[in-house]
């Protein structure tokens, strides 16, 4: 049996005129094949993030997420796709480009490096530091055995979210909202 993952690490953030991309590095002690399944799948997905309700796994495919804690759907393509890999998204709106990198780190571990790349203001990108963070989270409980399943989403409150925003507010030194 797989040891529970250290915490999600702050994720960083680069801005190049509105264009915003943020990386979370994290470290998790499931293979690659599993977080694969979760980040790369119809069937993992909605244990952290969202349901896939149209999933076409290979470059070009179309791709609809209906986010699960606010009922949020935003359609798109895969953009990229190496089987165990790579899986990447572009979503219409504020989502973005979403990139999945994973890296097998021994036998039985994966590093997964996330990067996500949309348009928006300073306070959309600490708001969305704060939901990868959140998301995340969600992420490292799934290959834990603990995924979200619908009656905890639809529990779901912004209590944790707040508290990610309030920390990556503080550490930025200011609140452009």
């Amino acid at each position: 049996m797989s040891q529970s993952a250290a915490p999600v690490e702050p994720g960083t953030s680069r801005t190049e005129g509105d264009t915003h991309t943020l990386h979370f590095t994290i470290g998790l002690p499931h293979p690659v094949e599993q977080v694969w399944a979760a980040v790369a799948t119809p069937e993992g997905l909605p244990g952290w993030l969202a349901a896939a309700d149209v999933f076409e796994p290979r470059l070009g495919g179309a791709v609809t997420l209906r986010w699960l804690n606010n009922g949020g759907a935003h359609r798109g393509n895969v953009t990229a796709w190496d089987g165990e890999r790579v899986a990447e998204y572009t979503l219409e709106g504020l989502h973005g480009r979403m990139r999945f990198h994973l890296e097998p780190d021994g036998r039985s571990a994966t590093t997964l490096r996330f990067t996500n790349e949309f348009d928006g203001d300073d306070a959309l990108r600490l708001d969305c530091l704060a939901g990868w963070h959140d998301h995340l989270e969600h992420l490292v409980a799934a290959l834990d055995g603990h995924p979200t399943d619908e009656q905890a989403w639809a529990a779901w409150t912004p209590e944790r979210w707040q508290q990610l925003r309030d920390w990556y507010v503080a550490a930025a030194g200011r609140d452009p909202s």
